[in-house]
């Protein structure tokens, strides 16, 4: 069983719109439905779970599930209040929830706001899971990256060729996952922020780096949009 959790939970703040970030227009369609979409037509996928927020239920009913016909997702469910929290919502929601999980099945985590996620990512996140346990969607950096201190110099210039961009999906061996989220809630650490962190902190296991694409944009501001556009 492949399941994917796409996070839909996002107020959208820094883009400075009425409408949350992932219901935006994306030449006719929403931005988290051109991501939905992709995981409705993968092979690889068994079921989706959307997290949302709760005053967006009707909304994602009529105007993703239905409009589009995405009978993969199972599951709509409400987000909490961090994104650990959605997550673990969207965990407890996939087949056979937290309790009940195969040695085989997978976990995919992929942020509704990264509308150009495409089926080779997807197939090489679920292949690279099964092999190595634990990957992610990513890109080497492409400038020179600083560590800056406290009064705003740079201290030191990492090696560029070591560095890599981290996108989505994430995807795990379901177990693994579960687990790792389990321990984060029952002792919390600080500074952690997406699941490869959680899975590295908490398991002690390796993230294997899958190949993304720079197009893999994640949509956070309204120069975001106007990129996303021309992507189109």
């Amino acid at each position: 069983m492949v399941s994917a959790i796409v996070l839909a939970g996002g107020s959208g703040s820094r883009m400075k719109s009425d409408k949350a970030k992932q219901y935006m227009d994306l030449e006719g369609i929403p931005v988290v439905a051109h991501a939905l979409k992709v995981f409705e037509a993968s092979l690889s996928v068994d079921e989706i779970v959307l997290v949302i927020r709760k005053e967006d239920l009707e909304y994602a009913r009529k105007e993703l599930v239905e409009r589009y016909a995405l009978s993969k997702v199972n599951t709509i469910v409400f987000g909490g209040k961090e994104r650990f929290d959605s997550v673990w919502q969207g965990i407890l929601s996939t087949t056979g929830g937290a309790e009940n999980a195969g040695p085989s099945d997978i976990l995919m985590i992929h942020d509704g706001a990264r509308p150009f996620v495409t089926e080779e990512m997807i197939r090489a996140s679920v292949e690279a899971a099964g092999k190595y346990g634990a990957c992610t969607v990513a890109v080497p950096v492409k400038d020179t990256i600083k560590v800056v201190n406290e009064e705003g110099f740079g201290i030191e210039t990492p090696d560029r060729s070591t560095l890599y961009q981290v996108q989505t999906p994430q995807t795990f061996r379901k177990q693994l996952i579960i687990e790792a989220h389990r321990r984060f809630r029952k002792e919390p650490r600080a500074g952690i922020t997406d699941d490869t962190m959680l899975v590295e902190e908490y398991m002690q296991q390796r993230i294997y780096m899958v190949p993304g694409d720079y197009r893999n944009i994640k949509i956070t501001t309204p120069e975001d949009m106007v990129m996303a556009k021309a992507l189109l």
